[in-house]
């Protein structure tokens, strides 16, 4: 399997996992039992159960615009040390960055956004060059 899906299917599975710490995370605040039914009347989470579940809808934008362009790269058999490159900096990006959401670090959260943000783009071009 190429590098570049290995990235990809590193980054969704980064996506399943999320969520499952965030409704642990909630668990403890509300209640297991209160997660087992509708959720309806439930406060929002809070503290590390809200950014957890910031940093999956955070990761969910993002995984969608590179799954396009890593899909559309696979297609036309684009695969290039850039492309590889990008994709494992978007994924250590990604990672990085559910890690800062996590904790509450914003600076280095931020910047983590903008490197995976930047590795979508220099992978995108490669399908035009």
């Amino acid at each position: 399997m190429p590098i570049e899906l290995i990235a990809l299917v590193a980054t969704a599975l980064l996506c399943l996992c999320i969520p499952l710490l965030s409704s642990a995370l909630y668990a403890r605040q509300v209640g297991a039992k209160a997660l087992i039914g509708n959720r309806e009347g439930l406060s929002e989470p809070s503290g590390a159960a809200g950014r957890a579940q910031r940093a999956h809808r955070n990761l969910l934008e993002n995984l969608l615009p590179f799954a396009a362009v890593v899909l559309a790269a696979m297609t036309l058999q684009v695969s290039t040390s850039i492309t590889v490159i990008a994709s494992l900096v978007f994924l250590s990006a990604r990672v990085v960055h559910a890690v800062c959401y996590l904790f509450g670090i914003p600076g280095l959260r931020t910047l983590a956004y903008h490197v995976g943000l930047w590795a979508t783009l220099a992978y995108a071009v490669q399908l035009f060059v």
